[in-house]
């Protein structure tokens, strides 16, 4: 018989962050790079927690140089040859790029081949669905074929899904299912979970089994991410609030004497068509395509961004991210914004 959770689940539009007492006295006594020790690999990372998405739009080369001067990361997008990611390899920002796959046969071969002509610390198995025996079997050979490689995993929305994923071998679990602005999942499907609640739960759990946690999805502004933070995740993914960029992919249009560019879900029927040859008779899309007014320059967004966290931090007292979850409380609200001029 369907059961129903009667509990109230949240999205980051649910709630603000109250305020409270603080001895920060200036944005910049803010700590964003954070050390992370991983529960399987051993191996150890700083960096400001905050990653590019592996859309081909978004997981770019053009993309990492830019956050590599931040030591933000950049999950490259799964359809870089391994001749690209060689070639790309003695680039200084290289060392803050993570290389993701798929699951099939050529996806692995593909993975398999990087990891060992690079020696890769940090992979991400990558797929819409991480509930499935198939993708934990994977996650299960590459940890016992590569026991010293980070592996994040996901996607999957649960504290039961996050802890398949770990037992298996994961050392970051990726959670969101349907909430970026391109996937269409929710709505194809009836399936997701919101996201704010997501981390709220799995985070807990994640944290007990020693491993982390990856917010991907349903950032829109600067304040989003913040919240992401304050629930326990531990890497923040943005996907939507990098596009529109000149570094970021897409075609470049003009209409009416505005730019814009193109940016799409990859799992969208251009996505498939472009990749696969078109969507297979017993799939959907679960992607759309839209358009994004141009934006300029990544920089100025990223710097943009991290003055929206560093200032969370100092309205709840809060010196580095990994505190924040300490600091915050969340306030239940009907209303987050005044909209009288726009959003």
């Amino acid at each position: 018989m369907t059961k129903i959770i009667n509990d109230l689940k949240l999205d980051f539009n649910n709630v603000l962050i109250k305020p409270r007492y603080s001895d920060l006295n200036s944005r910049q006594d803010v700590v964003l790079e954070r050390e992370f020790c991983f529960k399987y690999s051993k191996q150890r990372l700083t960096a400001v927690p905050i990653l590019a998405a592996n859309m081909d739009t978004i997981g770019r080369f053009q993309v990492a140089k830019v956050l590599a001067k931040f030591n933000m990361l950049t999950v490259l997008h799964k359809f870089y040859s391994v001749s690209d990611i060689v070639g790309k390899s003695r680039e200084a920002y290289f060392k803050n790029c993570i290389v993701s796959s798929g699951i099939r046969d050529q996806d692995l071969d593909r993975l398999y081949k990087l990891i060992k002509k690079l020696s890769l610390k940090i992979i991400c198995l990558d797929v819409a669905n991480g509930y499935t025996q198939r993708f934990l079997d994977t996650v299960k050979k590459v940890r016992k074929d590569f026991p010293k490689v980070t592996i994040i995993a996901g996607n999957v929305a649960t504290v039961e899904g996050c802890r398949n994923l770990i037992r298996s071998g994961a050392d970051v679990v990726k959670v969101g299912i349907g909430p970026g602005s391109v996937c269409t999942t929710r709505k194809k499907t009836g399936v997701g979970y919101p996201q704010l609640s997501a981390i709220l739960e799995c985070s807990q759990q994640v944290h007990k089994l020693g491993a982390y946690v990856i917010s991907d999805g349903g950032c829109v502004v600067s304040g989003d991410v913040a919240k992401a933070f304050c629930a326990g995740a531990d890497f923040v993914m943005l996907g939507g609030m990098f596009a529109g960029h000149y570094e970021s992919g897409g075609d470049l249009v003009v209409e009416s004497g505005k730019k814009y560019k193109v940016f799409y879900g990859m799992s969208s029927d251009y996505a498939m068509e472009k990749y696969y040859g078109g969507v297979a008779d017993y799939k959907s899309s679960e992607g759309k395509v839209v358009k994004v007014e141009y934006r300029g320059r990544l920089e100025k967004t990223v710097k943009d961004l991290l003055a929206g966290v560093r200032s969370a931090c100092t309205y709840i007292g809060a010196k580095t991210i990994d505190r924040m979850p300490q600091q915050a409380v969340f306030i239940k609200v009907s209303n987050q914004l005044n909209t009288v001029f726009g959003d």
